[in-house]
């Protein structure tokens, strides 16, 4: 960590929402959930600290938001937000995965080419003033005073306490890539690590093909389901996993997918996954992992003959932006008919027109 002096210390972890079916009335400030990196920025004069939401280190990665942060936040400050990359008027979050690169020369490339923007929604400490046990609408406040006069890309993030326009941002901001809305309560402390605050996102199924599976980190049980949808070229593309089971469960699932497993990947659809070129033509598993080089993500190929209806909240370009979940299997779905086009598509809204709200 750099060596910072502030009130309120690095690390530390953010405070988070647990998901609710509705936006609750009563009395609580209203904020899209924005789709990005979380982070709280940390700022004591020219040395500013990003932390991600596992306390790991951004600064390497944003440093045109480093940049950006030092002249847009005061002196001494420590402020919770998202780190989001505006393409066009939508976020683009496989643009912002793209931005976490060991190499020193491709991060410079990337923040000119990608350039990225803080989305500011908290303030935990000022000059020499802890503001953790200050009710929210007060940390609100006092957010709105210093950002005043921010310029993009430090922006801050719109809020209301009208419900029913939470209930219209839920169901037109999605057209914008945000990923529903989060309701705080306003005299609310900020809890660390706590699941203090509610959000509420978007709820649909699909029917999708399971071409393999992972093992789970634990051992000879089924870590998580690897799915695919149909692409209008024919190519099955890998669209992303099912993975939140019992552990009775997982062992249950080895039985029931044994007699798909194949050896022979001739014929796979993902059968070229080891190549990296075709890692770049299409969606396939197999990718090493932009978080955890080491981390396994070796799998068990299966004849794509199997169809799973999975619960998702929303698509992040071609692929589901979450872990989905398990709903049923399908017997009765033909794999061929798991295409795209059965995916709702949500109405496209002006990103601009949202965070031009905030001011």
């Amino acid at each position: 960590m750099v060596d910072v002096k502030l009130p309120v210390m690095p690390p530390l972890g953010p405070m988070l929402a647990k998901s609710v079916k509705s936006i609750p009335e009563g009395a609580f400030l209203y904020e899209p959930k924005w789709d990005g990196f979380r982070c709280i920025a940390f700022r004591d004069g020219a040395e500013v600290e990003l932390a991600s939401r596992g306390e790991r280190p951004l600064t390497r990665y944003f440093p045109e938001v480093v940049e950006a942060l030092r002249a847009s936040l005061p002196e001494r400050c420590v402020v919770d937000g998202e780190i989001v990359i505006v393409t066009g008027d939508r976020l683009d979050f496989e643009a912002l995965l793209q931005r976490i690169h060991p190499a020193a020369s491709r991060v410079t490339k990337l923040a000119g080419e990608t350039p990225a923007s803080f989305v500011a929604f908290d303030l935990l400490a000022v000059d020499d003033e802890s503001l953790m046990a200050a009710p929210f609408k007060d940390r609100r406040a006092r957010l709105e005073q210093i950002l005043g006069a921010a310029q993009a890309p430090v922006l801050l993030t719109p809020a209301t306490d009208d419900s029913a326009v939470a209930q219209r941002w839920f169901e037109v901001f999605e057209g914008a890539g945000l990923d529903g809305v989060v309701a705080k309560p306003l005299d609310q402390p900020y809890q660390p690590d706590a699941r203090a605050m509610f959000k509420i996102k978007h709820e649909r199924t699909a029917d999708c093909v399971v071409a393999g599976y992972r093992w789970h980190k634990s051992g000879q049980v089924v870590g998580s389901l690897l799915l695919g949808l149909y692409a209008e070229d024919g190519s099955l593309q890998h669209v992303g996993v099912a993975a939140s089971f019992p552990m009775k469960r997982r062992a249950e699932l080895v039985e029931e997918l044994a007699p798909y497993a194949t050896t022979d990947l001739a014929d796979h659809p993902w059968g070229e996954w080891a190549q990296a070129e075709a890692h770049e033509q299409g969606r396939l598993p197999g990718a090493v992992s932009r978080w955890n080089a080491k981390k396994d993500l070796s799998w068990v190929p299966l004849r794509p003959d199997l169809v799973v209806e999975v619960g998702y909240d929303h698509m992040e370009g071609t692929r589901f932006r979450h872990t989905t979940q398990f709903k049923r299997w399908r017997p009765d779905r033909e794999p061929r008919s798991c295409t795209y086009e059965q995916l709702d598509r949500p109405v496209r809204f002006d990103l601009a027109e949202i965070l031009s709200a905030g001011r």
